[in-house]
């Protein structure tokens, strides 16, 4: 039996690649639509072109950075065209691989701003009931076990990470009242454009063998953000939950 129906309707964001392609095609297979998000429309259209339900997919081009200050506008306009949301699913993001001590205030900005303020702004507005259904609706944020690892080079990375988390962990506490839910996930090492770039060589090196399943791939994350969107999840909220098979 399927997760959803297809009158529940979810938004899907860094839904062109990795993480949230996957989230997306496995919420469409789970029988639910999809309000795909990205930056680019070329591998959204491949997105759609591989999707089984392609009908139930529905792609929108936009930069998150750009609402950060009209959040609750861009967001009604999405519910107006495709109608109330049953949840989120926040997986747009970036990485900053850079020792602290060269690390400029502008670049760690963007970073934050894509990272954590849209994520934050994007899932707090969410949840006012002209844009959601109001009880039962749920969210979720990739975050990453690097606010846990902290690994050289990733200060800045980490941080927007832990700042998520702690965050979007005072939301739950605060909607909970009104029957709603938000968690993050922490993947660490993923098979995805992002972290399996050259830049990140050096950092992944000797650490595959450390994963007695070696790294994972964006299916695996996918797994559990669409349990923790789902009423399989009905009693979870305010967690974060390390998508990992290492040991730290």
């Amino acid at each position: 039996m399927s997760l959803f129906c297809e009158e529940n309707i979810f938004i899907v964001t860094g839904a062109s690649s990795g993480i949230g392609k996957a989230v997306a095609l496995k919420l469409i297979e789970e029988g639910a639509k999809v309000v795909a998000v990205a930056r680019n429309l070329e591998r959204l259209q491949i997105l759609k072109s591989e999707c089984s339900k392609a009908e139930n997919l529905f792609v929108e081009v936009a930069d998150l950075t750009e609402h950060l200050s009209d959040m609750p506008v861009y967001l009604k306009s999405l519910k107006d065209k495709y109608g109330k949301f049953s949840g989120i699913a926040y997986c747009a993001g970036s990485i900053l691989l850079k020792p602290a001590s060269a690390t400029e205030y502008e670049e760690s900005l963007n970073l934050f701003n894509i990272n954590y303020f849209a994520p934050v702004m994007m899932i707090k507005t969410f949840f006012d009931k002209r844009i959601c259904i109001g009880s039962e609706a749920s969210a979720v944020a990739v975050a990453s076990a690097e606010s846990f690892l902290r690994e050289k080079g990733l200060c800045m990375y980490s941080g927007t990470k832990a700042a998520l988390q702690a965050s979007l962990s005072t939301i739950a506490k605060e909607i909970a009242s009104r029957g709603m839910r938000v968690n993050t996930v922490s993947p660490s090492d993923i098979k995805t454009p992002m972290t399996m770039n050259d830049e990140m060589v050096n950092l992944r090196q000797g650490r595959e063998e450390t994963y007695p399943f070696g790294f994972g791939e964006p299916e695996d994350v996918a797994e559990l953000v669409v349990f923790l969107l789902s009423k399989k999840a009905k009693w979870l909220t305010g967690h974060d939950y390390i998508a990992d098979c290492a040991t730290f």
